[in-house]
């Protein structure tokens, strides 16, 4: 006789483990977007100390660009706004040779935190905003 039970009482294979399912952005509430959205021009508004507002803003556009359309907006805008004040201050440290990029290097920055202020202000109680002086490049 052999010690091996009968096949009908025997325990099922193990099933195969299933693949991971793709990471999906979870939308967040009207609240937590407007938190998100303020804090993407916030955190911008702390990067001109060093003077890199761009890399949070585009780092900021490509973490929360899916979880909803206000933060989406709101991190778009921002981050075109950060690319066009950037491609303003190199025409002005280029214009500089003839003394007008001059006026234009101290410009940017004031645009940066005035209009910086203003964006964080109105992304925290949920308006839409977009800056008035802004190239599109993303949306």
């Amino acid at each position: 006789m052999s010690d091996t039970p009968p096949a009908e009482n025997a325990p099922p294979p193990p099933a195969a483990p299933a693949a991971p399912a793709p990471a999906m952005q979870v939308p967040l509430s009207p609240e937590s977007e407007r938190t998100h959205a303020m804090f993407s021009h916030l955190i911008s508004l702390l990067a001109l100390l060093v003077y890199l507002p761009w890399v949070p803003a585009l780092i900021w556009y490509l973490i929360d660009k899916d979880r909803g359309p206000f933060v989406r907006a709101h991190t778009a805008t921002e981050l075109n706004f950060q690319i066009t004040m950037v491609l303003a201050m190199v025409a002005g440290v280029l214009l500089s040779v003839i003394g007008v990029g001059v006026l234009i290097v101290i410009a940017v920055p004031i645009l940066q935190i005035v209009f910086g202020i203003i964006a964080t202000v109105k992304a925290n109680s949920g308006q839409w905003y977009t800056y008035p002086i802004a190239i599109r490049f993303v949306s």
